[in-house]
């Protein structure tokens, strides 16, 4: 094969191939008579290892690292290991475009697309003008968008919650929060009464330890202004109890 053929065939441009011969990266094949480079299956084999490599992140010293502990292997094992690797990879491109092909069958949305749980979850609160509730539901996005569908047990124990009415006027007074200190009398009573309205059925689906005031709860808490902080970070903190508390009950 020459530079451009094995090229091709591993999926990278002559000039890789060029620079990982200058770096000493890829050792210089044997020249026919012409002159011509001539590349091997080994060769391609090495040059579809280093491609792999680099696209999973590592640095090309890194690479080499690698590559000079495979140099003792049998070729036969170093081709059974990319089989293995490239029969991975067509796994989870199967999954993603059977995740992708649910979401494409869900309504879309501006914040879209939403996973079909999520996406009937808010179809089923009612409309409002409420910042807040704007925030919870750009904040519920996010949790669908990071879980890789993980939230979907949360997001359907919550449909009684979002159906329920008396909950817009919780969100219209966290509104009112907005510009206030952290000293604010309105605050404790407003997260007991928030904490109060969470079904046990969401508490069920919700893992030991969380929600918490860290991780992926803190970057939600540094969405607020401090008094809507306050009142989220204590809510926050009286689920996990309620969580930890329904776990140590089941708990021989």
């Amino acid at each position: 094969m020459r530079i451009g053929e094995i090229a091709a065939l591993v999926g990278v441009t002559s000039r890789a191939v060029r620079h990982y011969h200058h770096i000493g990266l890829l050792p210089e094949p044997a020249r026919q008579a012409n002159g011509y480079r001539a590349y091997t299956v080994r060769d391609a084999v090495l040059l579809a290892r280093i491609r792999r490599l680099t696209e999973i992140g590592l640095s090309l010293d890194e690479v080499r690292d690698v590559l000079a502990d495979d140099a003792g292997r049998e070729l036969a094992e170093v081709l059974g290991e990319l089989d293995a690797d490239l029969a991975r990879q067509e796994r989870e491109i199967h999954e993603r475009r059977q995740v992708l092909a649910v979401l494409l069958e869900a309504p879309l949305a501006p914040d879209g697309p939403l996973s079909p749980a999520l996406a009937a979850l808010l179809e089923k609160a009612p409309a409002t003008g409420s910042p807040a509730a704007a925030k919870d539901r750009e904040h519920l996005a996010l949790l669908d968008a990071a879980g890789g569908g993980a939230g979907g047990e949360v997001f359907a124990a919550l449909r009684p919650l979002a159906e329920d009415p008396g909950v817009l006027a919780l969100y219209e007074r966290l509104d009112e929060l907005a510009g206030a200190g952290v000293d604010d009398p309105r605050i404790a009573p407003l997260a007991a009464e928030l904490v109060a309205a969470v079904p046990d059925e969401v508490l069920a689906v919700i893992p030991d330890g969380e929600p918490s005031p860290s991780g992926f709860g803190r970057v939600l808490l540094d969405d607020y202004p401090p008094a809507q902080r306050e009142v989220v970070r204590r809510v926050m903190v009286a689920l996990a109890e309620r969580v930890r508390a329904r776990v140590h009950r089941r708990t021989p």
